[in-house]
């Protein structure tokens, strides 16, 4: 409940409330009552590599319950025949996917909270920030990757307006072996942020609970 001046404004808490992000790179455990919630809270510590892994597994879990449930909600029986429907439980099958999903929101936020503060040794940048930039950077290097390749000169095919029988060039109108140097320089550098920000995925951690 909310007060703003005269009206007054009535916040609802529903079990599909999603809670806003945090600056700290640790998930409060107050979010969702222990009711809710159906199991005690730990605190966990990931690196982001380590976090990356975790999710993995936890989606691939939410599979297996999704397709246990597709396979399993409905079946199919004869009239007269006696067979017991496949096991399934749908309240039990929808609040596991629920607790999935919610241990997968909490270590992303954790993890994008981690990464905005989080400094790359020697890039002077976080590591968002040094993802941004890897991904700039990666623009920039197929830009050169394609200016490199090109010829100073090179004769080009008679064209249907030449009817004379000239003979034409195409030039480069820039410094080729230049293109060819700043891409060598710009890969490097793309390879050295890389090894940073791998550096600090796999030794910082951060804290969740889950």
């Amino acid at each position: 409940r909310v007060n703003r001046g005269r009206s007054t404004v009535h916040v609802s808490r529903e079990r599909c409330y999603v809670p806003c992000s945090r600056p700290s790179n640790r998930i409060q455990s107050n979010d969702l009552p222990e009711a809710e919630r159906g199991h005690p809270m730990e605190t966990k510590t990931f690196t982001s590599a380590s976090a990356s892994k975790f999710i993995k597994s936890l989606e691939n879990e939410k599979e297996l319950l999704l397709s246990r449930e597709a396979e399993n909600s409905t079946y199919v029986r004869a009239q007269g025949e006696t067979e017991e429907p496949p096991e399934y439980d749908y309240a039990a099958t929808r609040a596991a996917v629920d607790q999935i999903d919610d241990k997968v929101r909490r270590i992303r936020h954790a993890q994008h909270a981690f990464n905005a503060t989080a400094e790359v040794p020697g890039e002077g940048m976080t590591v968002d920030e040094a993802l941004v930039a890897l991904a700039q950077m990666n623009a920039k290097l197929a830009v050169l990757a394609r200016l490199r390749s090109a010829q100073a000169k090179k004769r080009v095919g008679q064209g249907w307006g030449n009817t004379q029988g000239v003979i034409e060039y195409e030039y480069a109108n820039y410094d080729v072996e230049r293109a060819a140097a700043d891409y060598a320089e710009l890969f490097q550098c793309i390879a050295d942020m890389q090894l940073n920000i791998d550096l600090v995925n796999q030794t910082q951690t951060f804290e969740v609970e889950l």
